[in-house]
């Protein structure tokens, strides 16, 4: 398939497109902007389709005009595509030998210097599992469209982790993702023509948050295992993330000041920076989280961090969630979810109580509002009364005069009738 692509020394566009074996360039004296590829669309269109219905002409498409434009004039440029200049065959500089596993494997000692742990991890176990098996003996330079289209349905098809379920379209949007970079670090060092061009994500679907009420929080913290109680007390009262908690330490609670500083945090077992760089905040200590850590301090203070094992070992978030979390909530008949909607229950919470949005978002360590909006919407408060009531009011109030009386006949009641 051909594309458009721009030249690094002076940014012009050209086509880029294969045929009868061949590389082919054909420069235009059009600039990289979206103006210019919205010109040059049609021309790339149609050249598609003369490549896929096999009726291309090369002299057709592309003649060695080297006549200049009859004007310059910025109309004029609008108005005619300029004729390319130059069209060349060029091969591929990629060595035959280079198979997308020797490129993958250099590819990943090259980038993997600026990952986390957790996410290295990722990379090399999506690579083992899913990229290798099924393009690793492909010449990198070889792998098509085709190809590409036909892994993702593949991978649609696959069991996800929970039974019955398949994988899901994140999951498949993170292993195409990782194909996609590696694909495009190799068409840029050996100028071949990216196969994943126009290749648009999966869509996937919103998910709705499931916070508890307060009435459930305070039967949870009630009933759940007494060395987890203060715990359960600081996730659902800070909004705290699983790995954020978990890495908490002593030396980071500020009593005097009723702070929590959050600065580390546990990812697979080992400590780590936070999420973000705005995921680094003071949590505001209230009444009861303050009551709670001190309580603690008397069971953990002697350890490093505030909740552990007997060995002062972090709380495991895949122990806990099976051993102390999910029986909880079947003892108590309320319907499974993750312990991460202790964070999205602390955050309607102070919705609910009529905190600022902006002091919220910065205790739950987001950038701005604009998370806190997307995922709470429903649960603000209305507190201006933006909820179509005042409209309302004024279409009573102004309808009212024209109302039929009494004694007028009445009109048929209406599906759209004004509530009293």
């Amino acid at each position: 398939m051909a594309s458009l692509r721009s030249r690094k020394e002076n940014h012009q566009l050209f086509f880029d497109f294969r045929w009868n074996g061949a590389r082919y360039r054909a420069q235009t004296d059009e600039v990289d902007s979206p103006a210019a590829r919205k010109r040059l669309a049609p021309k790339l269109e149609s050249l598609n389709e003369a490549l896929r219905t096999g009726t291309f002409d090369l002299g057709k498409f592309f003649p060695d005009l080297a006549v200049p434009l009859t004007s310059t004039s910025p109309a004029a440029t609008h108005e005619v595509l300029p004729p390319p200049s130059v069209v060349t065959p060029i091969t591929s500089a990629v060595p035959c030998s280079l198979s997308f596993r020797s490129f993958s494997d250099q590819w990943y000692s090259e980038f993997r210097v600026g990952w986390r742990k957790t996410y290295d991890a990722t990379v090399r176990g999506l690579l083992d599992q899913h990229l290798l098996p099924r393009f690793g003996t492909t010449a990198v330079s070889a792998v098509t469209r085709a190809q590409i289209l036909e892994f993702r349905a593949h991978l649609s098809k696959l069991p996800g982790r929970r039974e019955g379920s398949k994988l899901s379209p994140a999951r498949i949007n993170t292993i195409m993702l990782i194909l996609r970079q590696i694909l495009q670090e190799a068409a840029d060092r050996y100028e071949f023509t990216m196969p994943m061009g126009r290749l648009k994500p999966l869509k996937i679907p919103k998910s709705d948050v499931m916070p508890f009420t307060l009435t459930q929080v305070q039967d949870l913290i009630a009933r759940v295992r007494p060395d987890y109680k203060h715990y359960l007390t600081v996730r659902f009262f800070t909004g705290m993330r699983s790995g954020e908690i978990h890495g908490l330490k002593w030396k980071y609670i500020d009593f005097e000041r009723r702070l929590i500083l959050v600065r580390e945090t546990i990812v697979g077992g080992e400590e780590d920076y936070t999420k973000t760089d705005a995921s680094q905040r003071d949590i505001v200590m209230n009444s009861v989280v303050y009551d709670a850590l001190l309580a603690q301090k008397k069971a953990t203070g002697n350890r490093d961090y505030v909740f552990c094992n007997l060995k002062g070992e972090p709380v495991d978030t895949i122990n806990f969630t099976k051993r102390v979390w999910y029986p909880l909530l079947r003892h108590l008949g309320l319907e499974l979810r993750r312990p991460y909607q202790t964070r999205h229950t602390a955050a309607t919470l102070w919705l609910a109580a009529g905190e600022m949005p902006e002091w919220i978002a910065r205790q739950l360590g987001h950038a701005s509002t604009e998370m806190l909006f997307r995922v709470y919407s429903r649960y603000v408060p209305n507190l201006t009364r933006n909820d179509g009531s005042a409209f309302d009011r004024m279409l009573q109030q102004t309808l009212s005069r024209d109302r039929p009386s009494a004694q007028d006949p009445q009109p048929p009641p209406s599906p759209w009738r004004l509530a009293a």
